[in-house]
């Protein structure tokens, strides 16, 4: 008994034996499109600020659970935070339970202050993602040919946008490793930059208060969709008064015409970030990567 007590003090004291992480730098050296600023990164409440310097950080699931499928998460926050913890960290740990490895992906927030051209440095930073990702699979246990993307809102706008325009490389790739996730999953995501479905603050702080109409249609993702576009699970709250679920229906909607295998889940309740009040919102996903070969049954 004395000792059932110690060996549960023991996971409750040190979480790393449940669930070991490690954090990468995203880039080993220079930081592409990136200006010499005096930005500092701030980190308060579970949400980064001012990110500069991104990361990845890894989740991965135990040996005899592990299998083989990979998720770079993409938390949202409107472009100008990051819900890094609630989104991204608690998301990781629930995939590693799954058997799913899972990084989190700090990515640089869009400010002309710190890039020369903000639209695409998000970009940047989820192409490099899957890029490392792929590129250390034999390291890392995962199959080369299972590594998907995820993203919440402005984030699943970003997992979106690398899903539909991972043929232009916008960082270094001399060998011409493939940036195209294998998957991608939505959570109330941001879909289109068109007035009329968009969040507008989530276009004003990538695209800036008067974008042209070409720019509008480049980062407008469900315009971006082909044959070839990754299978997807999208999951919005019908109620979302933040960013209009028609951003989600619309997307599937193209999915389906170009024969991309997609699954919808729409709830009737919840609003915007209803993964916070809907504890099993996971199960029909895990399903969905059940029935997808993601991962075992």
């Amino acid at each position: 008994m004395r000792a059932g007590i110690s060996c549960l003090l023991l996971l409750l004291f040190f979480p790393a034996f449940v669930n070991a992480q490690k954090i990468i730098k995203l880039y080993p050296d220079t930081i592409p499109n990136a200006k010499v600023n005096g930005i500092k990164e701030v980190y308060t409440s579970g949400m980064y600020r001012g990110v500069t310097h991104p990361t990845l950080e890894i989740y991965r699931p135990e040996k005899e659970n592990a299998s083989g499928t990979a998720v770079v998460i993409c938390p949202g926050g409107g472009y100008s935070v990051l819900v890094y913890q609630g989104e991204g960290v608690s998301t990781a740990k629930k995939f590693a339970a799954h058997g799913v490895t899972a990084f989190v992906l700090k990515y640089r927030l869009p400010d002309d202050s710190t890039m020369r051209n903000k639209a695409i440095g998000p970009l940047q930073d989820a192409q490099q993602a899957i890029k490392v990702v792929r590129e250390n699979a034999a390291k890392w246990g995962i199959d080369p040919n299972k590594i998907g993307i995820m993203g919440f809102s402005a984030g699943g706008h970003l997992a979106s946008t690398e899903a539909t325009h991972y043929k232009k490389a916008l960082i270094e790739n001399k060998n011409h490793t493939s940036l195209r996730p294998d998957f991608q999953i939505l959570a109330y995501p941001v879909i289109s930059m068109e007035d009329s479905l968009t969040h507008i603050g989530s276009r004003i702080m990538l695209l800036g208060k008067n974008p042209t109409q070409a720019t509008i249609n480049e980062f407008s993702n469900e315009l971006h969709v082909n044959e070839n576009t990754p299978p997807a699970y999208i999951t919005h709250a019908g109620d979302d008064t933040l960013v209009d679920v028609d951003n989600s229906i619309i997307y599937f909607e193209k999915l389906r015409h170009h024969h991309v295998p997609a699954e919808l889940h729409i709830y009737q309740k919840g609003g915007h970030g209803f993964i916070f009040r809907q504890e099993g919102w996971m199960v029909p996903l895990f399903q969905w990567m059940k029935d997808s070969n993601l991962i075992d049954d």
